[in-house]
């Protein structure tokens, strides 16, 4: 080849880069300026015109988040309450209750209380509704109500609640409330270490590290790392955990965006603890985000061998961008991709349906990426176990059972009919099973599964075509067919469902360390991982070692 030709043609196909991406920019810049115009004139028409009076502020907030809301569930903006709210539930100088608490409709409820903290001390148990804080009574007050719950250490406030259809009060004197990123870990046997990590707070990667070292010095030779249902956290605690099990300067999870200044590449800064002990990683459905990092990371670089089904899928990073006023928007940059290539997120929010829901890739369509010692890994949002575990997929009537609260409303009951079982580990009878039944029958409990809705929607299409006359008779042979069905679904996963129930029983008696010390005895994927664990030939056949 000539070099001279190479020179006289590579200048230009660099200048008409520049120019196309310049004239990209001018066109982007003038259609965002044209519909920012268009907006704000829409705007002040509508509150210069509209019959009744209007509210600007609230108008603009709802028109905002109504906006975002058409992106991804993550892509947000904070009012400047919002962000007055979050800095209260972020910043050490305030304080809390000790429990988890959840608002359904008017009604605000103990989920769980956490033991020795605020809400264990006043008395609260789980299930209790909470009707008035202070002078405020919970049915009227529409804004986030655990505001109402925070302030300054020793800050004493008057609960007023409803248990078992008796109403009680009591003070809860605030306090510092550190709930631990790693809420358990002991030893399972003699050589099998166990770790629960429930979240990726702050102080998450040095509390795995102190109870990796703990349990290596009571002779732990092998870890079962549990991050069943862990939604995720902070990115530098789930890079130092992989960190903990793997070498200095190792690739951990890349980022990458349309916009370069978002593409990043995260490796380990520091020397590991262990990079040799075996390890076994538990996930589920509901592990995400930073889990997902975790047990993808280990995956790909074959230092760990993952347990479980298929995990959630957010693999979508945010940065929070300051605005003006004090508001601020949380915005969707970038995706996460573990070391092999494969993109964590599940959902392609990019591509909706005609009801405007993200769709899944199907499986058919999934790609195919090799582990650092060519083991064959796919995509499709989120990470794929090395084992798939039947116990850690959950059939549609017990989700319903769980989105619904009728485990844990049939829990509370069974609590107050059987105060003084203690320490003791319940025991779900056939009598039991009978009883949960015919409670959820007694309460009218609704499944709300989709066929469900969909009849329930039909009654009422009908009732405003005024024809729901005329298909009464059919519709009340729907319903009934439908109910038997769900009744024999009931019986089909009584297995799975007296599990939870079990479950949510122990933390009413003995908290959640007493699940914990339930799970390492009697959980069967746990078990599952044990075992794979103590056959060495199989786990390094499955990792190529």
């Amino acid at each position: 080849m000539y070099p001279y030709l190479k020179k006289k043609f590579v200048i230009p196909a660099v200048a008409a880069g520049f120019l196309f991406i310049g004239t990209s920019f001018k066109e982007d810049f003038f259609e965002i300026a044209k519909q920012i115009e268009i907006f704000t004139t829409l705007f002040k028409a509508v509150n210069t015109n509209y019959v009744d009076e209007t509210n600007p502020g609230d108008l603009m907030d709802k028109g905002i988040k109504s906006m975002l809301g058409s992106l991804d569930p993550y892509t947000v903006y904070f009012n400047e309450q919002d962000v007055v709210n979050f800095k209260i539930n972020n910043t050490g100088e305030y304080t809390g209750i000790g429990a988890m608490i959840a608002r359904k409709k008017d009604r605000l409820i103990v989920r769980e209380p956490y033991k020795n903290y605020p809400a264990d001390k006043a008395g609260l148990k789980a299930g209790d509704e909470i009707i008035q804080i202070g002078d405020v009574l919970i049915a009227d007050f529409k804004d986030d109500a655990s505001q109402l719950l925070k302030g300054t250490k020793n800050t004493k406030i008057k609960i007023k609640y409803l248990r078992q259809g008796k109403t009680y009060t009591t003070d809860l004197v605030l306090d510092e409330v550190d709930i631990k990123s790693v809420p358990f870990y002991g030893k399972i046997d003699d050589k099998t270490g166990y770790i629960v990590l429930a979240h990726f707070s702050r102080k998450a990667a040095f509390e795995v590290k102190e109870a990796l070292e703990k349990l290596k010095t009571e002779g732990a030779t092998q870890i079962v790392l549990d991050l069943r249902g862990n939604p995720g956290g902070l990115l530098n605690e789930a890079i130092d955990i992989c960190n903990l099990f793997v070498p200095k300067n190792e690739v951990i999870v890349t980022t990458k965006s349309r916009i370069e200044k978002h593409n990043n590449t995260y490796k380990t800064t520091k020397e590991p603890i262990d990079t040799q002990i075996p390890l076994a990683i538990l996930v589920n459905g509901k592990s995400a985000s930073a889990s997902e990092i975790v047990s993808g990371a280990l995956q790909d670089l074959d230092r760990a061998v993952v347990l479980g089904s298929r995990s959630f899928g957010k693999g979508l990073v945010q940065r929070t961008v300051e605005l003006t006023y004090g508001t601020q928007l949380k915005v969707t940059i970038s995706r996460y991709y573990t070391p092999s290539g494969r993109c964590i997120q599940a959902l392609d929010y990019a591509h909706k349906d005609k009801n405007g829901v993200a769709q899944k890739t199907d499986s058919k369509n999934f790609n195919a990426f090799k582990t650092r010692k060519g083991r064959t890994v796919y995509d499709g949002g989120g990470v794929l176990p090395d084992i798939e575990l039947d116990e850690t997929k959950m059939s549609p009537i017990t989700n319903a059972l769980l989105k619904n609260d009728g485990i844990f409303d049939y829990a509370t009951t069974y609590y107050y009919k059987n105060p003084n079982l203690g320490d003791k580990i319940p025991t779900i009878t056939d009598a039991d099973y009978v009883a949960f039944k015919q409670y959820l029958k007694a309460n009218k409990f609704t499944f709300d599964t989709e066929t469900e809705l969909a009849l329930k929607n039909t009654l009422a299409a009908a009732k405003n075509e005024e024809i729901d006359e005329a298909i009464v008779i059919e519709y009340k042979q729907l319903l009934n067919a439908l109910e038997k069905s769900e009744t024999t679904l009931l019986d089909k996963n009584q297995k799975e469902i007296r599990n939870l129930i079990l479950e949510e029983l122990i933390k009413r008696y003995q908290y959640q360390e007493g699940l914990y010390q339930y799970y390492i005895k009697n959980n069967s994927e746990i078990k599952k991982a044990v075992t794979l664990l103590n056959n060495q030939t199989e786990y390094k056949r499955i990792l190529k070692m």
